[in-house]
C-alpha cells in the first residue's frame, strides 16, 4: 500500500513539473505582453492577421490590416509582436538579387 502512494506522490509530481509549471510560466508571459501593448506596435493575432495597433482600450484593440482597414479585436487574442525585421525577411521582393523572371 505504500508504495502505491510513494507512486503516486511521483506521478503527480511530474504532471506538475511538466504540465501546469510551463503552462503557467506561458499564461503569465502572454499577460505581460497583453499589458505591455502600445500604439503602433505590430502584432499577430492568435488567429494569424498581422496588423499596427492604431488604439487600445481595456478590452478591445484596433488593428489597421490594411491601409484604412482597421480590425476590432479581443486584446488577449493578440499572441505576439513582430520583430522589426520580419517584413524584411517575409518579403520575397526584398530581396531581389537582379534576376528577371
Amino acid at each position: 500500500m505504500g508504495l502505491v502512494v510513494v507512486y503516486l506522490a511521483i506521478l503527480v509530481a511530474a504532471f506538475f513539473l511538466l504540465v501546469v509549471r510551463p503552462q503557467r510560466r506561458q499564461m503569465s508571459s502572454h499577460r505581460a505582453l497583453v499589458a505591455s501593448l502600445n500604439s503602433g506596435d505590430e502584432v499577430v493575432t492568435t488567429g494569424g492577421i498581422l496588423g499596427t495597433i492604431r488604439s487600445l482600450e481595456d478590452d478591445v484593440v484596433e488593428l489597421e490590416v490594411a491601409p484604412a482597414v482597421v480590425v476590432r479585436v479581443a486584446r488577449g487574442a493578440i499572441a505576439r509582436r513582430v520583430p522589426a525585421d520580419y517584413e524584411a525577411a517575409g518579403d520575397p521582393d526584398a530581396a531581389d538579387d537582379g534576376d528577371a523572371t
